[in-house]
């Protein structure tokens, strides 16, 4: 006699398929996003570090505004 708990089922193979492609999606997008931010603070931390070295970190001066009457 077969053991019926060891047998192939369609609907569940179907299911786990689906299920694999949507977190497979998922993971795509947030790996997609990580390497967003990355850049970003890899950017933001060069341009930080070029202002230092370069002196440019002093803020420029604001000009003032004329009171309207």
């Amino acid at each position: 006699m077969k053991n019926p708990w060891v047998k192939k089922n369609p609907f569940m193979s179907m299911w786990l398929s689906g299920a694999n492609s949507i977190l497979g999606s998922m993971r795509g997008h947030a790996s997609a996003e990580a390497k967003r931010q990355t850049t970003a603070l890899m950017k933001k931390g060069t341009k930080q570090m070029v202002d230092l070295w370069s002196g440019t970190t002093t803020p420029s001066k604001r000009t003032k505004k004329k009171k309207s009457r």
